[in-house]
């Protein structure tokens, strides 16, 4: 199976970050795995990787509830980069709130609304998904 060259996990909560960074690793799936603490962080690192014309992320994996800036902010900005080859974000989030859901479907890039904590099979699943 193909591996993906990269997977960005935007996540504040140290377990949450440890256990999908573990699940990753679990499956053999990915070349690299960027870490990124908030929105912004991962915002301003991704856009400086697109201006240099650097590969990008072909998944992102988004936690909604994050100090600084939260997924929602990044989601507003990183949609508005005219990015040309495709990247899926998948949003791992503690809410299980209907609006936060319908919200997330408002956005061509995501793919999926995953509640956390996210589970093995949910991630291969997602890296599966990308390759294909």
């Amino acid at each position: 199976m193909k591996k993906i060259n990269s997977v960005c996990i935007v996540e504040d909560d140290p377990i949450h970050l440890y256990i999908t960074k573990k699940n990753i690793e679990l499956h053999d799936l990915v070349e690299e795995v960027l870490v990124f603490k908030n929105g912004k962080e991962a915002y301003y690192s991704l856009k400086e990787m697109f201006l240099k014309n650097e590969m990008m992320p072909e998944v992102i994996l988004l936690d909604l509830n994050m100090p600084v800036w939260d997924g929602w902010e990044f989601l507003k900005e990183f949609t508005q980069l005219p990015i040309k080859y495709p990247v899926s974000i998948y949003i791992l989030s503690s809410s299980n709130n209907e609006e936060d859901m319908e919200r997330a479907k408002q956005y061509n890039l995501v793919r999926e609304y995953y509640v956390k904590p996210i589970k093995s099979d949910q991630i291969k699943e997602i890296l599966t998904n990308a390759t294909l």
